[in-house]
């Protein structure tokens, strides 16, 4: 059975795998399309230093990570999590590597600059 924190888990999954090496935690900003076939990314690290980097995901863990937000929106509909409001179409999400803890902040318009 799908739940969300088999979902979190994915995505938390994902972005320590990619974490560049020395990072203590990683940051993604992402904004899906409203049609859940694309969606723009932004990845940063902080290192040990607490210098904040900015780091490619990569063309597969891309792909990876619009599966796994496009579950995640679909779950938040199915399960009627929205309380009547528009469902989010972005999120920040933050990976404590050293903690091994996620946090997803829900963004309801348009963050990332273009």
């Amino acid at each position: 059975m799908l739940n969300n924190n088999s979902i979190y888990n994915d995505i938390g999954q994902l972005l320590f795998n990619i974490a560049p090496d020395g990072a203590k935690t990683v940051i993604m900003k992402a904004e899906l399309s409203q049609e859940g076939d694309h969606c723009k990314y932004e990845y940063d690290y902080i290192n040990q230093s607490n210098d904040t980097n900015w780091f490619s995901g990569g063309a597969r863990a891309n792909t990876d990570m619009l599966n796994y937000l496009v579950k995640l929106r679909q779950y938040f509909i199915d399960n009627n999590l929205t309380n009547g409001n528009p469902i989010w179409t972005g999120c920040i999400v933050t990976v404590d590597i050293e903690k091994a803890k996620i946090n997803i902040d829900f963004k309801y318009e348009p963050f990332i600059e273009e």
